[in-house]
């Protein structure tokens, strides 16, 4: 006798939910298009309030920098043949929240610069995470240029988030205690 498959506690994809890998990875791309134009949006806020130079400057070189990313999501778009798009990430839209809360939980000062980064630390954590799956996913679909692009912006998170911790480490984290 055969085993019954259960259905049972499996949720029901919805009609245009993604079959193949190629999709997934355009919805991705779209996740990630939607979440860097939102920090293109929430830095300069993050910036004004952060009472630390050294800070401040970290944040407006990665505002720089994520506009730079945008414009290369944009290219892998139309290396894959798709339109640019931007989808809402639930992900991005609640750590941007998170910040948001932190700054008003924080009195100006080392304890909000403390905050900031840690904010900013799980924006590139969620970052680094999303551009190494979606490299991978454009080299197992054979976009080598896409995934090179992918790779490059991986790289710029990662230097950031070294950034950060080198920055809460030697001083913003001393200071606030």
């Amino acid at each position: 006798m055969a085993k019954k498959t259960s259905t049972a506690g499996k949720v029901p994809a919805k009609k245009e939910a993604a079959e193949a890998l190629q999709d997934f990875f355009a919805d991705g791309l779209k996740d990630i298009y939607w979440a860097e134009k939102a920090l293109v949006k929430a830095l300069p806020e993050m910036q004004k309030n952060a009472s630390s130079g050294k800070l401040k400057t970290a944040i407006g070189d990665h505002l720089e920098e994520t506009k730079g990313q945008v414009a290369r999501l944009e290219e892998v778009f139309r290396l894959i043949g798709k339109k640019a798009q931007a989808a809402k990430c639930d992900a991005m839209d609640g750590l941007l929240k998170e910040g948001d809360s932190i700054l008003k939980e924080t009195k100006p000062g080392a304890v909000r610069d403390a905050g900031i980064i840690a904010a900013s630390q799980k924006v590139e954590h969620y970052e680094i995470a999303t551009y190494g799956t979606l490299a991978t996913f454009a080299v197992q679909l054979g976009h080598k240029e896409a995934a090179r692009l992918l790779q490059d912006t991986l790289k710029q998170e990662k230097n950031c988030d070294i950034l950060l911790s080198k920055l809460a480490k030697s001083e913003i984290n001393l200071k606030a205690k």
